[in-house]
């Protein structure tokens, strides 16, 4: 079966009921949570109605739009704005995890403004009704999102008093750093700048090779134990081999600690999945400290793992399956708190599998192959025409696989400015990244000791040189594109 990596890329708040079209509401909420001995004190939680079709005339309805708002240093009347383009889920859980907003607003006498994406979280334009088919999925695009935030941005400057004239700049990571790029290059005059972190905006048919991001999750792995690599290339092939029994299936189910027994073919080929997604996941969040993004992990998880997986010579293939089962558990189970390990979650229940996935099979389509030897898996070619049947079984639509390209102008991107895409060496997402300057202002900044979008985290002391150089070269952009602002204003 062929599919998309499902991998990707809790602030306190209230639900308010929303007001007449075009307007919001805001509602004060005391805020006592401390992350990383960061105080935030102020946030309001709010609701825009916005169009369900931006680009038609009939009327097709409104929904409300969850945004969250802290305006604790912002009082100075034209101070900028740092707007949060909302990914693949929860907007509380990616204004938890977007400590460098939060870090830098006090200097930059800056609004947080963190906008959660139509379909997910509690922004479902059709309410439970949502997911049910594909006519009503149909609105799911990333056009439709970039639409929405242009829209709340204008009606915030509009009902805002002080922020008519405030400069707004972009924030986004992972998805959410396409989304910020796009928003930059399709809405200049709505935002003056953008932060792409973590961005695979060429990660699209023809742009990058379809191997590139499963080499470089081998690499992380290569690099972090001495044949770690090398045993989980030679797993594959074990778990083939005792799955092949009604007993093994049972041994793997009992050794793996998971929570439904394996019982046929299909089990093992979806045990198979999960482990691939769990190494892919490992080399996404494989940061220099302890970290709670995807799992409750360890400092350097991958480091951890591969103490499980450094075999000198031939072990069997029970024995290496062991190791793999011990090496799987640091990821969902390094607190020790899970009785049993679920094959069909990989990572929070904040991100929205289910919606990304309807995303990948109309306009998200990103080619992924690997051929087990450049990289640790199996072979696996793209095959788009499976994936496009697989995409048509499941929502009743195809993918337009070109459509990205067309619409956001692929590789083609130098007439664009102050866009800045940032990139971490052991993050897979940036075989699809820009990794090379394409203008003085559309630049990019490589963080090689960096995983996912490390330098939206908040600081920690165990931080390596290069993502503190790379977010204060961040901050030192976002100054510019201020004063360039104040000067046109």
């Amino acid at each position: 079966m062929i599919r998309p990596p499902l991998v990707f890329f809790n602030f306190l708040f209230i639900l308010m009921p929303g007001s007449t079209k075009g307007t919001f509401v805001w509602t004060n909420i005391m805020i006592t949570t401390k992350i990383n001995n960061i105080h935030s004190s102020l946030l309001f939680c709010c609701f825009s109605l916005l169009q369900i079709d931006h680009f038609g005339f009939l009327e097709d309805g409104t929904f409300k739009q969850r945004y969250l708002v802290s305006d604790k240093h912002w009082h100075q009347s034209g101070g900028p704005i740092l707007f949060y383009t909302g990914n693949e889920g929860d907007i509380t859980w990616f204004c938890n995890n977007t400590g460098f907003m939060w870090e830098i607003a006090e200097e930059l006498g800056a609004m947080l403004v963190f906008a959660e994406h139509r379909y997910y979280g509690e922004s479902l334009p059709f309410g439970q009704e949502s997911y049910s088919d594909s006519k009503h999925l149909n609105y799911l695009t990333s056009e439709q999102a970039l639409a929405d935030f242009a829209v709340l941005i204008q009606n915030m400057k509009n009902m805002v008093p002080g922020a008519q004239n405030s400069p707004v700049i972009a924030v986004g990571g992972s998805y959410g750093g396409m989304l910020a790029a796009w928003f930059r290059m399709k809405y200049p005059s709505v935002v003056v700048g953008a932060l792409a972190s973590s961005a695979p905006i060429w990660q699209f048919p023809g742009m990058v090779p379809c191997g590139a991001f499963y080499k470089i999750v081998t690499q992380d792995f290569a690099k972090s134990g001495h044949n770690c690599d090398a045993n989980i290339r030679k797993s594959w092939k074990a778990i083939n081999n005792i799955s092949s029994t009604a007993s093994g299936l049972q041994w793997l189910s009992e050794v793996f600690s998971l929570c439904t027994s394996l019982k046929n073919k299909a089990d093992a080929a979806a045990f198979k999945a999960w482990l691939q997604e769990t190494w892919v996941n490992l080399a996404m969040v494989d940061y220099p400290y302890e970290a709670n993004f995807l799992e409750p992990l360890p400092r350097w998880p991958i480091q951890v793992v591969c103490k499980y997986l450094s075999f000198d010579s031939p072990v069997s293939d029970y024995q290496l399956l062991h190791g793999v089962s011990q090496a799987a558990k640091v990821y969902y189970n390094y607190t020790g708190s899970t009785s049993c390990l679920n094959i069909s979650q990989t990572a929070t229940g904040s991100l929205g599998a289910l919606g990304w996935f309807y995303q990948a099979c109309t306009e998200m389509v990103m080619p992924m192959c690997t051929d087990g030897v450049q990289d640790m898996f199996e072979a696996d070619e793209w095959n788009f025409q499976a994936f496009s049947d697989e995409c048509s079984a499941m929502f009743g639509v195809r993918p337009r696989a070109e459509w990205a390209g067309t619409v956001y102008g692929g590789k083609d991107i130098a007439s664009h400015s102050n866009i800045i895409f940032s990139n971490g060496g052991l993050d897979p997402w940036s075989s699809g990244g820009v990794t090379v300057n394409i203008s003085a202002s559309v630049v990019s900044i490589l963080i090689p000791d960096g995983a996912h979008h490390l330098d939206l985290r908040y600081r920690n002391d165990k931080d390596p040189p290069s993502v503190r150089a790379a977010r204060a070269l961040e901050l030192q952009y976002f100054r510019e594109w201020i004063k360039q602002a104040k000067k046109v204003n």
